[in-house]
């Protein structure tokens, strides 16, 4: 019992290093809106920059479809249609670009409200942020993309000809790139709610059969209705549902050893 009103007694007399730095509900709403306004400066410049090489990044994103369908031709079937198409496509390549730009904004936000070693300890997760979407990314551009397209194309007869539009390729491409980059950060939050103890490997386990069904919905949601695309989506995520398994017991022994070390040094500190 002493020792416990020893350790209490020095956790009480250690200094909040957020004392001082609480701050009413308007300054807190100001911070967000400046936020938000460099997050959308940041977005309208970038789109402003990528419309002038648009037709460039327009040939980037047509390479899978040249490889998978070498002698199809895509076309437009309204005289707007291209222009808007391009406008989609600086749009694209502004949230592509700015999303780095945009979670550091979002780190911005949140870091007053986080003692130090929380700030630490939050700085790895903006490294693996842009790190993870880019691999998502990537697994549509060079795999699920190609195997879908080779799927639709195969469904031509003598009789019928794929003849696809600019908009609806481009932007089938487009969703599916920017849907799996978002999904790529599963284990980013996972762990990041472990670090701040609402998540545990126990929970993660036992909603594991959940995990699964959610997934597969949510893969039948947000790609098109063929297997070869909800597949390319739902193995990876489930790959990542498990990876984020091991992350968040890693957390949680380091925490755990953390606890140990500080409890053996109270200990010994009361002790003497």
């Amino acid at each position: 019992m002493a020792d416990t009103k020893q350790i209490e007694d020095k956790s009480a007399e250690a200094p909040d290093e957020l004392a001082g730095s609480e701050a009413p509900l308007l300054e807190h709403l100001v911070e967000l809106r400046k936020r938000l306004i460099y997050s959308a400066i940041t977005i309208v410049v970038l789109m402003a920059f990528c419309f002038i090489f648009a037709s460039t990044i327009y040939e980037w994103l047509l390479i899978p479809y040249k490889r998978a369908v070498p002698d199809a031709t895509l076309i437009f079937t309204a005289p707007q249609e291209l222009f808007f198409t391009y406008l989609n496509v600086a749009l694209f390549g502004a949230i592509f670009l700015g999303f780095p730009v945009v979670a550091s904004q979002i780190y911005m936000f949140v870091a007053p409200g986080l003692y130090k070693h929380e700030r630490k300890a939050f700085v790895p997760y903006l490294v693996a942020t842009p790190v993870f979407f880019v691999a998502g990314a990537a697994l549509v551009y060079l795999v699920v993309l190609p195997m879908a397209l080779h799927f639709f194309a195969g469904m031509q007869t003598e009789d019928i000809t794929m003849m696809t539009s600019v908009s609806e390729y481009l932007g089938l491409a487009m969703l599916l790139i920017l849907a799996f980059g978002i999904c790529f950060q599963l284990p980013v939050i996972l762990t990041l709610l472990a670090q701040i103890d609402l998540v545990h490997v126990d929970l993660l386990k036992k909603g594991r059969r959940y995990a699964i069904v959610g997934i597969l919905i949510f893969a039948a949601f947000i790609t098109p209705p063929d297997p070869i695309s909800q597949l390319g989506l739902a193995l990876p995520m489930y790959l990542l549902y498990e990876l984020s398994i091991i992350s968040v017991r890693m957390v949680e022994r380091r925490r755990a050893a953390s606890l140990a070390a500080q409890e053996a040094e109270n200990s010994g500190s009361s002790s003497e």
